[in-house]
């Protein structure tokens, strides 16, 4: 990606070309004021005002922007997107106003996963300049946390196993003087059996860990961040399709975006004690792979017997939630893309959320509205906490009917957090499959912005 500091700077009066922003309602005034010239170069580009669209207009050995948004008072994160992806390399400036929230989408357009291309760069960079000075660091600070999601997503499994996040924690721990753990291999049976269970079949480069991170003055209040970190998941013996796999690449988009909330804690300096568990694994195929059938012990002492062995994610992560609760955290957070079930409820764009508490659920759907990150929250039923039974275990990880499977899902996290906790819980797709303003197709994060303005919220 391009460096996001050379691209939104504060205004000093340096050349510029003017973006006037317009509303499709707007335009019969603002054409009384171009001149004839300016009207039929308009006309020509068939320029009506509409959101994500835009005209060149000369203005005599310049030129400037006609940009089309709802409401030019009101700028969401992407109605400039489309501008910083398309327009010509350069500097501009609004017209009249401020960027504000667009300030966001001006950036994430610009991003580019090119780890693996040859092929040129695409003209760039567009640099939108700002009076407000004070919200450059707050939004270049969550653009590289977005940055850094989709980067991890989008980087292929052999390229992005259990190693290579325990070397992004290294990276944030380094940065932000955090203390980091690992635990990993067969170390791991002791105290996290599922994490062990799920990932011992991997390859010793692949090998299974637990990533903890604290961070922060422990007076402070402890809060809790926990990432699903199943680097490539081919099901296990209940193998998926070729077709079912070819996105298993995310299937670590929960730990992802829990080292970018990391990330946005630390740098901002948030007044918590921060502990980030991710549980890395790739869940593969071999002689000594977990079964259908199994029953495995796990850090609660609840015995877990195995349904289905695609249904990981949540074995990795009840053991994790376990060592959460550990460190009586007042609130734990956690990211996964744990059920195809909730994106045929919701979809790719709005990620499941699931809370113990009404308040927290308000304060997140509340958040992720203010920052252009809707979530929509789904509930957790008492009743049906008896598809978790297990004939021979206290529970099965696997429901057979096939009913509310994200809501069952959640209900099993359930039982590995400790009791009284405040816990909110993101079933987030962590990809894009089809691009919009600002939001290129692949690895995106969905849900973190939302949780980051809760958290500045309640903690900052």
């Amino acid at each position: 990606m391009t460096d996001k500091h050379a691209l939104i700077q504060p205004d000093k009066g340096q050349n510029a070309t003017a973006i006037h922003l317009v509303a499709k309602a707007g335009m019969e005034g603002k054409l009384k004021t171009l001149s004839a010239g300016q009207r039929a170069a308009v006309a020509a580009q068939k320029f009506t005002g509409d959101g994500f669209t835009h005209a060149i207009v000369p203005d005599g050995d310049a030129w400037f922007v006609l940009a089309g948004v709802a409401d030019p008072a009101d700028l969401s994160s992407w109605c400039l997107a489309r501008l910083a992806e398309l327009l010509p390399a350069g500097t501009y400036r609004l017209a009249e106003g401020e960027p504000g929230a667009a300030m966001f989408g001006w950036l994430t357009a610009q991003y580019r996963f090119d780890r693996y291309r040859k092929d040129a760069a695409p003209e760039g960079p567009r640099v939108l300049l700002t009076s407000a000075v004070k919200a450059i660091d707050p939004v270049l600070a969550e653009a590289a946390a977005t940055a850094l999601v989709r980067d991890l997503v989008n980087t292929p499994a052999e390229d992005m196993g259990p190693a290579q996040l325990e070397a992004e924690a290294q990276r944030l721990a380094k940065t932000f003087h955090a203390e980091l753990t690992v635990t990993s291999g067969d170390a791991l049976q002791q105290g996290y059996p599922m994490i062990h269970a799920v990932g011992r079949a991997a390859t010793r480069s692949h090998a299974p860990r637990l990533i903890e991170l604290t961070w922060g003055n422990p007076k402070h209040p402890k809060i809790t961040i926990v990432g699903k970190g199943v680097c490539f998941d081919s099901g296990g013996l209940d193998i998926k399709p070729a077709s079912g796999m070819l996105l298993m690449k995310k299937d670590m988009g929960g730990a992802a975006h829990a080292l970018a909330l990391a990330q946005l804690i630390m740098q901002a300096h948030l007044k918590v004690r921060l502990h980030l568990l991710v549980p890395a694994v790739e869940n593969a195929i071999a002689g000594n792979a977990f079964r259908p059938g199994d029953v495995l012990a796990s850090r609660a002492g609840l015995t877990v017997e195995i349904g289905n062995t695609d249904a990981e994610g949540r074995l990795v992560l009840g053991d994790a939630l376990t060592r959460a609760g550990e460190e009586d955290p007042e609130l734990v957070i956690d990211f996964a893309t744990l059920t195809g079930a909730a994106r045929v409820a919701l979809g790719p764009d709005l990620p499941a959320l699931m809370t113990r508490r009404d308040e927290t659920a308000a304060d997140l759907l509340e958040a992720g509205l203010a920052a252009d990150d809707p979530c929509w929250r789904l509930p957790l039923p008492e009743s049906y906490r008896e598809y978790l039974k297990s004939d021979i275990a206290d529970l099965n990880n696997s429901p057979a009917n096939g009913y509310a499977g994200a809501s069952v899902a959640g209900l099993f996290l359930d039982r590995f957090v400790a009791e009284g906790t405040d816990w909110a819980h993101f079933d987030t797709f962590a990809w894009r499959p089809a691009a919009k303003p600002g939001r290129p197709k692949g690895g995106d994060a969905l849900g973190l912005r939302a949780a980051w303005g809760m958290l500045k919220k309640r903690y900052g």
